[in-house]
Formats: structure tokens, C-alpha cells, sequence
């Protein structure tokens, strides 16, 4: 179909476009931003005056909860819930049950997600087989089956000779890897940040040396090999501190930072609200607001959901014993444009920190392209809406958000010549 969407504010962080652009689409492709090509005659012209549009989104580690438990969430319900926070494509985490550590399973995977006809799938596949840090993956098979990239998410590689193996064969094949540091001997059995909130709460804490003995460790073994490499999940001002020196060496390091840990802190745990147990854990102001700075500044490059949608059972029990994680897909705008309206963070460089896995992990989408597929989202930012279980589309409703009114929302998602609405 030929469609004109006129009169928008078009972001598109990747070719330095910001201002009012018309947009000309045919047979989903991108054919002209401006004046349209002569002859051509849109089927639909749609007044976007007041409305935004930008690439859509990409997301790094979400949690789709498929293969597993389907109670938790299945691909279906995931996959809406992806759409429907203006996501394009997700590197789903590599946890499920069965682990994603061979090609058949993630050309399983990737069949079914073909079925659901929804948000693209770049899967993660796993480091070390079962995730269990002792094994190397077959790397060049996971790759040749659709992986972007590998992990071991937070699970631990006690044997650094594995580890330094690891990361030799990654290097090889030429497949980034991804990490989340902890070192599980600090972190221990804790719940919270290691602070004044958790001994008065009595809740066993997780230092900050857990994050950054680890990430020294990894930071050291990523120089030494030369692999590429992107951490995940920064909780700390002083993790931060590593990434920025570890960039400014040369290192090719790219790193990322949940929503939740941009927003709140370990204040939050007074009253022991099970939906803000996290890991890593929510820590103080002083390293919100450093994680805060490292993504003004570029250290940090991506902002990313952290998507963990949970059953209400798991939720329900005491906080030190309550399943960790947070439904977070479809919050994402409308906190990252708090984050705007705050003056914390430039509107380009939230939607640059959105789309940025496009680039680092070499997949399509991401920006704005005449002549490719659209992969694009319109966002309606005066947009006022109450979260609650009847609007989120998730299986999980795990979020603090629950009652909120939020500002923001993804109007459609455009994927090719397909509307999601």
C-alpha cells in the first residue's frame, strides 16, 4: 500500500535527522522523507501533526519466558507486549528451559517466533553449555543458527582459564559477547544493595565490590583477547568509572543500564515492595545518579528493559524470597520521556539509547532508510493513560507502576508493509 504520514517530528538519532519530515511509504518500503517522488499518489495520507516518529525500538536481554514456564509468559504474549512498548526486535536471554545452548534450539526458537508473526527475535545464546561455566558452547553452530550474540548472563565462570577460553573462541569466530557482572562469592545469597536501608531492613546485601570485582576480572581477559564485548545491567557509579576508562584505552566495549536503575533507588525497598526486588539490586542515589551521567555522556549506550514478567505467586511472598524481576517492556517510553521532561536526558539520546543494539550487534532496523523495509514506531507523547492488569499486555504484571498515570504511548509499530496497533 502507498501511505504518506505527514507533519511529524521524525527523530532518527543514526543520520543526525530531528525536525518535521514527511514520510513516503510503498509496499512497506521507505521510498522518500520530504517531498514525495514524482508520480507517486498515496492510498492513505495520515496527519501526524503533534506526533512523533522514530525507529522502532531494539531491545538487549528480555526475557520472553519461551521455551519455560508458560504461566510466567509465553512468545505470544511477550511478543504483544514488545509491539506494544514500540519494539521492533528483542535478543530474548538465553535462560529458558531447555537452555538456548545448541543450534536446534534456537532454530526452534526462531520457527516459532515465525508462527507468532510479531516482534523479530535476535537470540542470545549461551556461553558455556547449560549456562553452567564449564563447558564451552558450540559457538560457530549457535552463530550459523541465528545467534547475535553469547552470554553467560549473571551465571558464574568460577575457572578464569574457561573463561579466558571463552572468550579466545568468541574472538575467532567473531560474535560479540555479552556479560552481566557479579562475582557470585560477594553477591552471596543477598536481595538488596549492601547499605544502611538493607541492615535496617534486615535484608542480606549485595556490595558494590560484586559488580566491579567481576567486571575488573572480565575488563582484563577482554583487553588481553581482543574479543568483542558489551556489559549488561550496570548497577554502580563506580562500574561506570571501569566502562569509561576501559573505552578510553580502546577497549571494544559497549554497555547498557536498566530503566529501573535510571529511576529508582534503594529507598524504594522501605516497605519491602516485592516489584522493586531486582538484580542487580536498585543501589543509592549517588550511583543512580552516576548511571544517570554515564548515559548523558556516552559511557553507557543503551537503555534496556530488563524484562522479567513474573505470575502473581511469585510476587506475593516476602521480599528476600520473592522471585526477582520486573514487567517492564511496554513502561519503557513513558519513563524514558520522564526522564526528558526532567531534563535528565535529551529526547534524541533516549531514542539513540533505544535503537542502539541495531548497530552494535549488525542487525537491521534501528534507523530510518529511504529504500529499506520500515521498521519504524509512532509515539503519541501528550498521551495520558493508568497502568493497571486490564492495559498491559504482558502475561506479567509484576511492576511498582501498577495505578500510575503515565505520559506517552506507542500509537503503531510498522514492520515492513505490517501495522501493529
Amino acid at each position: 500500500m502507498k501511505r504518506s504520514l505527514i507533519n511529524a517530528r521524525v527523530i532518527d538519532p543514526t543520520n543526525g535527522r530531528d525536525g518535521q519530515y514527511d514520510l513516503h511509504l510503498d509496499g512497506g518500503r521507505l521510498i522518500a522523507i520530504g517531498e514525495a517522488p514524482a508520480g507517486f499518489s498515496a492510498e492513505q495520507r495520515d496527519d501526524l501533526a503533534g506526533k512523533l516518529v522514530t525507529p522502532a525500538f531494539i531491545d538487549l536481554g528480555a526475557h520472553l519466558r519461551d521455551p519455560g514456564p508458560r504461566y510466567k509468559g509465553s512468545l505470544v504474549s511477550e511478543s504483544a507486549a514488545a509491539l506494544a512498548g514500540g519494539y521492533a526486535t528483542i535478543l530474548p536471554r538465553p535462560d529458558t528451559s531447555p537452555v538456548l545452548d545448541s543450534a536446534s534450539h534456537i532454530r526452534t526458537l526462531l520457527d516459532r517466533a515465525r508462527d507468532v508473526a510479531g516482534v523479530r527475535l535476535a537470540p542470545l545464546g549461551a556461553l558455556t553449555q547449560g549456562l553452567e561455566g564449564e563447558l564451552l558452547a558450540n559457538m560457530a553452530a549457535l552463530k550459523s543458527a541465528g545467534c547475535v550474540a553469547l552470554t553467560n548472563l549473571r551465571q558464574p565462570i568460577r575457572d578464569l582459564g574457561v573463561l579466558r577460553r571463552c572468550l579466545e573462541y568468541a574472538r575467532t569466530f567473531d560474535i560479540t559477547v555479552v556479560f552481566q557482572a557479579q562475582e557470585a562469592a560477594l553477591a552471596g545469597q543477598g536481595c538488596a544493595h549492601e547499605g544502611a536501608i538493607a541492615s535496617r531492613l534486615g535484608l542480606a546485601g549485595i556490595s558494590e565490590s560484586a559488580e566491579t570485582v567481576a567486571l575488573t576480572q572480565w575488563l582484563l581477559l577482554i583487553e588481553q583477547t581482543g574479543v568483542r564485548a558489551h556489559v549488561s545491567l550496570l548497577s554502580s557509579a563506580r562500574a561506570v568509572e571501569l566502562v569509561r576508562d576501559a573505552k578510553a584505552r580502546g577497549l571494544d566495549i559497549s554497555a547498557d543500564v536498566s530503566m529501573a536503575q535510571l529511576h529508582w533507588t534503594d529507598e524504594q525497598l522501605e516497605g519491602f515492595n516485592a516489584n522493586f526486588h531486582l538484580e542487580p539490586p536498585l543501589r543509592s542515589a549517588a550511583d543512580r545518579d552516576a548511571l544517570r551521567a554515564g548515559v548523558v555522556d556516552g559511557t553507557i549506550d543503551a537503555i534496556v528493559s530488563d524484562h522479567l514478567p513474573h505470575e502473581a505467586a511469585a510476587k506475593s511472598a516476602p521480599f528476600a524470597v520473592s522471585e526477582p524481576g520486573m514487567t517492564s517492556l511496554e513502561t519503557m517510553l513513558p519513563l524514558g520521556l520522564a526522564l526528558v521532561k526532567a531534563e535528565l536526558l535529551s529526547l534524541p539520546r533516549l531514542i539513540e539509547t533505544l535503537t542502539f543494539s541495531a548497530r552494535r550487534f549488525g542487525l537491521k532496523g534501528g534507523m530510518l532508510a529511504v529504500g529499506e523495509y520500515c521498521d519504524l514506531a509512532v509515539i503519541d507523547m501528550a498521551h495520558e493513560w493508568r497502568i493497571s492488569s486490564e492495559t498491559l499486555v504482558s502475561a506479567g504484571h509484576n511492576t511498582p507502576l501498577l495505578g500510575m498515570l503515565l505520559n506517552g504511548r506507542v500509537e503503531e509499530v510498522l514492520l515492513g508493509d505490517t501495522c501493529y496497533a
